[in-house]
């Protein structure tokens, strides 16, 4: 599985690229058909070039990023995995209730998070020291919201709620409980 972060990094080079040929694309577009004389008319086969140009190249980039996303063939391929752990999280008045004091796993271990809000909708998020997220999920009450994952590296993670749930959401911190070694 991909880091979450190199897969942001990745991704927006690439589509900020793609959205600089776009950028470019209306410049030159709105050039041609205002500048003076009978040459500001614009071609109808250019035109259709260009379109069919940038909708192939935004597919592919689509494409292509597809299968980077970490989650993606997990989640694709998740009746054929076995969890190593399941962790049953229940949130309640704002307050993430643990199984454990601390979610221990090792890398490389498919665990799940199975959360279940008893009376709002919540988000379920785990962060790195650095404060950036690496997964998260939506937990809607009523409904099942689990989130499978395979951490790759070692490391002490932060859970935060990652939705708002009225005012008192913002404290929903659970610092260092999630702890993945060698």
């Amino acid at each position: 599985m991909v880091d979450s972060e190199l897969v942001l990094n990745g991704q927006t080079y690439a589509y900020t690229c793609y959205a600089i040929v776009v950028i470019l694309f209306i410049l030159g577009f709105g050039y041609m058909i205002t500048k003076p004389g009978k040459a500001g008319v614009l071609k109808t086969s250019l035109f259709v070039v260009l379109v069919v140009m940038l909708t192939v190249m935004g597919v592919s980039l689509h494409i292509a990023t597809t299968q980077t996303i970490p989650w993606v063939s997990m989640d694709l391929n998740r009746a054929d995995i076995t969890a190593d752990k399941v962790f049953n999280i229940t949130v309640e008045n704002h307050q993430f209730q643990l199984p454990e004091e601390q979610l221990e796993m090792k890398v490389g271990e498919i665990v799940v998070f199975d959360v279940t809000s008893n009376d709002l909708t919540y988000g379920f998020g785990i962060f790195r020291q650095n404060k950036t997220m690496v997964c998260q999920m939506q937990v809607v009450p009523g409904h099942k919201n689990d989130l499978m994952w395979k951490f790759e590296e070692p490391g002490i993670y932060t859970i935060r709620s990652t939705e708002y749930s009225g005012p008192e959401g913002h404290q929903m911190i659970l610092k260092d409980v999630v702890i993945v070694s060698e």
